[in-house]
């Protein structure tokens, strides 16, 4: 009932929710710095100056990671902390922190997957245009090769993007999070296509700069819907669902397909009409490149059945149906029917990149975090999760949201995902329940399961 050989066990964490240091050695400002600065733009006026303080405390955490068994990390890089301006010149004392940790992670026998951009976008980029800017692909490519040049010598797991629908939709269509706009749809749009451009020349740039042989991701929202029921109606309707595209940000098909499949989705080209950006052939030859797995961030997903006709209908949750402390609700089937559909469709490995609980907990007169309720979410995901496995789908991975309590963007610290609490106060690290329990996971490769 274990896991397959091989599979890849880990946690993860972004550098703006973790490093604090906001201003520190030369790092210049991130997007994130400038919105957290705005009022009311975060829960209680929250911001990542110090957050976890990762950036003078990062050997303190590796070795919890090591303590717990952890042997995957997935990190990112704070693109302003290795160029404060975006492009030109380098900010020596950015790169050696990262060095720093990537040799300190290697010691500790834990393998470095990097995510190059995790949302800290840099403020002077974004005065020129931001990802409006056509340009804004080439700086993208240029920050990678700085990254992959300094570090492929020890790290071979990279990935170009996290969450494109959060920073570019969030960021660009609603507002709610950095750089806070309210773009009109078309060029919400055009944002979402030169982002497109910027993760195939990231990939480029990774192929032809890195110095060992590099294992290339992409993290994308896995945005998904599960059968109402078991019967082939409700499971293609779903998968209908999952792929669908609307009005929204939140649609896989348009930002996984040109990717992968080197074209917008028809019914998304028809939905838009003339809000779609001008592109080129050269254009989607640049988007899809070569991946060696997809990386997806599942939390939850919607339940539909199909109609008389075969369409997708949402079937409305029940009343008193779980949630986290986030108010998501608690659907672990969406880790069994996303990456199985993602996989039938894309034929790429699948490695889930991002899942985990926002909890309510705190430390025990004891000194101990209890937090029962993340053990048996992350139960329930990953009994799922095995059976997409046993589907037939190609999982390859699991990365637990997060390794350690952290600033939650618009929600500042209201929300606890980690596994390590943080107490933000004194910074002391304490271990939850959870963390012990995962420990035990890992080393079983998954036999712990029910």
């Amino acid at each position: 009932m274990s896991f397959p050989k091989n599979f890849a066990w880990g946690v993860a964490s972004a550098a703006y929710q973790i490093e604090g240091a906001w201003n520190e050695d030369g790092k210049g400002p991130s997007v994130w710095d400038e919105f957290c600065r705005r009022p009311g733009a975060i829960w209680n006026g929250d911001t990542g100056d110090t957050a976890c303080d990762h950036y003078h405390r990062f050997k303190e955490d590796v070795a919890l990671l090591k303590e717990l068994g952890v042997p995957n990390y997935r990190l990112s890089i704070s693109w302003p902390r290795v160029m404060p301006n975006g492009t030109g010149a380098i900010n020596e004392k950015g790169l050696a922190f990262y060095d720093a940790l990537i040799d300190a992670l290697l010691e500790a026998k834990i393998t470095p997957w990097v995510t190059l951009f995790h949302w800290d976008y840099p403020y002077e980029l974004y005065k020129k245009g931001g990802w409006l800017n056509s340009e804004s692909p080439n700086w993208f490519a240029e920050y990678t090769e700085v990254v992959v040049k300094r570090l492929s010598d020890r790290v071979t797991h990279w990935m170009t993007l996290n969450e494109p629908q959060c920073f570019v939709g969030l960021g660009h269509l609603d507002g709610t999070h950095a750089p806070g706009l309210k773009l009109q749809f078309d060029q919400y749009l055009l944002a979402a296509h030169n982002v497109l451009l910027a993760h195939g020349k990231g990939v480029m740039a990774i192929r032809e700069h890195a110095k060992k042989t590099p294992v290339i991701g992409y993290a994308p929202v896995g945005h998904n819907s599960i059968p109402a029921s078991l019967s082939k109606e409700d499971i293609e309707a779903a998968r209908r669902s999952t792929f669908a595209v609307d009005m929204t940000e939140w649609n896989s098909s348009w930002y996984m397909d040109p990717v992968i499949l080197g074209k917008y989705p028809e019914e998304g080209l028809k939905l838009y009409g003339k809000m779609v950006p001008h592109y080129t052939n050269d254009d989607m030859k640049i988007i899809k490149q070569p991946l060696d797995f997809l990386g997806v961030n599942i939390y939850r997903g919607t339940v539909v059945k199909a109609d008389a006709s075969g369409n997708p209908v949402k079937v409305p949750l029940k009343p008193g149906h779980i949630t986290n402390a986030f108010r998501w609700p608690i659907t672990p089937e969406a880790l069994r029917w996303g990456p199985r559909f993602f996989y039938e469709r894309y034929k790429l490995p699948i490695v889930i990149t991002e899942n985990g609980l926002s909890d309510i907990n705190w430390v025990h007169v004891d000194g101990n975090v209890y937090d029962p309720n993340r053990i048996d979410y992350t139960t329930r995901y990953i009994l799922e999760l095995r059976k997409a496995i046993n589907d037939g789908a190609d999982i390859r991975g699991y990365f637990h949201w997060s390794v350690m309590d952290n600033f939650e963007w618009a929600e500042g610290y209201r929300e606890r995902f980690g596994l390590i609490h943080v107490d933000y106060q004194t910074q002391k690290r304490t271990p939850k329940q959870s963390a012990m329990w995962y420990s035990r996971l890992i080393s079983s490769n998954g036999a712990l399961m029910p």
